[in-house]
């Protein structure tokens, strides 16, 4: 029964010698493709610039920025910016680029291919305290001619520059037009609110709770004034009464007892000594006094009586005496009635007083509250708009964290792309792989069977025995001739690879003199 066949080493040996034309061919058909392939494609140059994030050169102790955002979201914005179908068209435009393509290129799609050329690489290094920060980046562009990629590349950096330093000046004025509107809408409420405290003060002036304690003062000696207004009031009413009475005594002639309240005043006086009382009360009192008056009555009086001569009667005096001293004590009776009425107007007025002030101290509580919240909000905003200022005049003056050329384009002096060494590697590399795939492919599609045990295997019988293949004349001398054009090939392909060598790695007097250094 016919079993499955496991080639040989041998068999593989016998097939490669089969096809070694085709082995030999296929080797040199990839490496010449890899060699074409490598000289072919166009060289790309790359012209970069590295541009540092120096931080703010005032301590951050003494002013602090507005513009805290981490360096590379900021790179990343301003390369948005700067990345503008605007600024790009114009520096294609400028440059001319792309204009050599094969076929003609839309606006679009040379920006997308100038989008393309342009790298932006962030350089970071650990700082303690902060972990990865970014302290640079290179900005770089490749073009097929090396002094185009140089001149775009300048370009660049340049509207890197200066769009950071708009950007910064742009959102530092920003910030503080923004702080100086916000202040000047808290101005003006806290304005609104003072206008309100001040009015409400105005209103309820006599029952401010800072007040409080002198109107309990005053009230309590209003209390005072008043319970010594009554007692003088009570006075009074006695006295007049008593007064009334002698004024009855004296119309009837009757003498007031000796020893009575008030004798020795009621006594004949002469002018003179009515006029020496009178002198000496208006030193003490005013005018309007009960006594000044009544003395002032008397004087009258005795004057009037004078002028009538001696036809007036001593009890004619004494009634007049009487009456002037009843007229003293009613005067001196309505003078007290009128105090008392105004003494309690004011302690009815400062009881009122007292019992509003509650209610005026929670409405004032209420406004003060507002007051100094909205205070407190607009010096807030004060002191950041001031801050904001300081920060607009560093970024003006240039003095925050700010972007500088480190390293300017350069002229490039070798392509970044392609790697041709990599491709002709990768030709060696690929020439065995292809042709063994190749001639795998054909020894599957062929029907031919190799050797004795390759026929046993699918015959299933032993062969009994073999009959060697006999080359002729001419087969001899065809595989002599082949053998002639596989050195040459070989020859051929050797030069080849000596040719690379020399003039894509290294010339190959310094190869030699580099290996022979090694072993000496």
């Amino acid at each position: 029964m016919a079993s499955e066949y496991e080639m040989s080493v041998n068999d593989y040996i016998a097939i490669i010698k089969h096809r070694a034309v085709l082995v030999v061919v296929s080797i040199a058909v990839i490496l010449a493709a890899s060699v074409l392939v490598a000289m072919s494609i166009p060289p790309v140059y790359e012209s970069s610039g590295t541009i540092l994030v120096e931080s703010q050169q005032i301590s951050p102790d003494l002013v602090a920025a507005n513009n805290n955002t981490f360096a590379d979201e900021r790179i990343e914005v301003i390369r948005q910016r700067v990345m503008t179908r605007e600024h790009l068209e114009g520096i294609i435009d400028k440059y001319n680029l792309f204009s050599s393509q094969s076929r003609q290129l839309s606006v679009t799609e040379k920006i997308d291919e100038m989008r393309n050329a342009i790298s932006v690489t962030l350089v970071s290094a650990a700082v303690k305290g902060r972990g990865e920060v970014t302290i640079a980046f290179r900005l770089g562009f490749e073009h097929k001619q090396p002094e185009v990629a140089n001149e775009v590349a300048k370009e660049l950096v340049t509207l890197f520059l200066d769009e950071n330093i708009k950007q910064r000046t742009e959102r530092a004025s920003e910030t503080t037009e923004f702080l100086t509107q916000e202040a000047d809408k808290l101005r003006v409420e806290l304005e609104t609110l003072e206008n309100k405290l001040a009015d409400f003060k105005q209103a309820h002036s006599n029952a401010l709770p800072e007040h409080q304690e002198l109107r309990m003062n005053m009230l309590s000696r209003a209390e005072t004034d008043l319970r010594e207004i009554d007692r003088d009031y009570k006075a009074a009413r006695e006295e007049l009464r008593f007064n009334e009475l002698e004024v009855s005594a004296a119309s009837a002639g009757v003498a007031a007892k000796p020893g009575a309240a008030g004798a020795a005043a009621d006594q004949p006086q002469d002018l003179g000594s009515l006029k020496a009382e009178y002198a000496r009360l208006l030193s003490l009192y005013t005018e309007a006094h009960p006594d000044v008056r009544a003395v002032k009555r008397k004087i009258a009086a005795l004057e009037a009586t004078q002028g009538k001569g001696s036809a007036v009667s001593s009890v004619s005096l004494d009634v007049a005496k009487a009456q002037a001293r009843v007229a003293a004590s009613e005067a001196r009776i309505k003078s007290l009635g009128e105090q008392r009425q105004e003494i309690v107007g004011k302690i009815e007025a400062y009881e009122a007083q007292i019992l509003e002030t509650p209610q005026v101290e929670r409405g004032l509580v209420t406004l003060t509250r507002d007051h100094d919240n909205a205070r407190k909000k607009y010096e807030e905003i004060r002191t950041k708009e001031m801050g904001a200022r300081i920060s607009e005049s560093l970024e003006q003056e240039n003095k925050a964290e700010r972007f500088v050329l480190l390293e300017a384009p350069l002229m490039p002096e070798k392509p970044v792309r392609p790697n041709r060494k990599k491709v002709v590697a990768m030709g060696f590399v690929l020439a065995p792989v292809g042709t063994g795939a190749l001639v795998m492919l054909l020894e599957m599609l062929s029907q031919r069977v190799r050797g004795v045990e390759a026929l046993t295997s699918i015959l299933g019988r032993r062969v009994l025995g073999t009959i060697p293949y006999i080359h002729t004349k001419a087969e001899l001398e065809r595989r002599k001739q082949w053998l002639r054009y596989l050195i040459l090939g070989v020859v051929v392909v050797i030069a080849s690879v000596l040719v690379l060598v020399h003039f894509l790695y290294m010339p190959l007097d310094l190869l030699l003199f580099k290996a022979l250094g090694r072993f000496a």
